[in-house]
């Protein structure tokens, strides 16, 4: 797949089915993320793959953290958010580890985790493989942070569900003049 084409076709995949990502894949995505920009290298990110057993435990995590909040969650409600990690066969956990730095202040260091991240999308859909960047209030939630062992320095910048698209979504024709403008000074 060209670079070009690649970048006006990558379309996030919200139905992930297995198999997930293979090693040699993963090797692929890896590489691609590390080539992400960088001021100075630091390389102020980390990947968490999790699968398997691992996703049904994040699942739990999720249900402990949001009981906590409301106790009076329904079976449904339940059943629901504990199976929210298992929307595909393998979750990356995108990482910022920010650090001090005289010369890259911390919003340069998340950015550059962003764009690993995207870069993981990227290298995942050139492979045919699908990917979804998840959110939502999990990635703040300290429980969560202890549970995945996150240093006081790092935050979860997102979740990237990765694996086989059941459907890829049709690509939607985008007007840039609706976010581009010329300087005026």
């Amino acid at each position: 797949m060209q670079a070009i084409e690649l970048l006006h076709n990558r379309v996030s995949c919200p139905l992930l089915t297995a198999p997930a990502p293979s090693a040699e894949q993963l090797q692929v995505i890896y590489q691609a993320a590390a080539r992400a920009p960088d001021h100075a290298c630091l390389r102020p990110w980390r990947l968490i793959v999790l699968q398997g057993e691992q996703l049904v435990k994040l699942g739990e995590l999720f249900l402990q953290v949001n009981l906590a909040k409301n106790p009076n969650l329904t079976v449904e409600q339940q059943q629901k958010i504990s199976a929210k990690p298992l929307r595909a066969p393998m979750i990356i956990s995108l990482v910022a580890s920010v650090t001090e730095h005289p010369k890259v202040p911390e919003i340069e260091q998340i950015i550059t985790a962003g764009c690993a991240g995207h870069a993981i999308e990227l290298a995942a859909f050139a492979q045919g493989l699908g990917a979804m960047w998840r959110s939502g209030g999990m990635m703040f939630e300290a429980r969560v942070k202890a549970g995945l062992k996150l240093a006081e320095n790092e935050q979860i910048v997102g979740f990237l569900y990765l694996g086989t698209p059941k459907k890829v979504r049709p690509v939607t024709a985008v007007d840039s003049s609706a976010f581009v403008s010329e300087a005026d000074l």
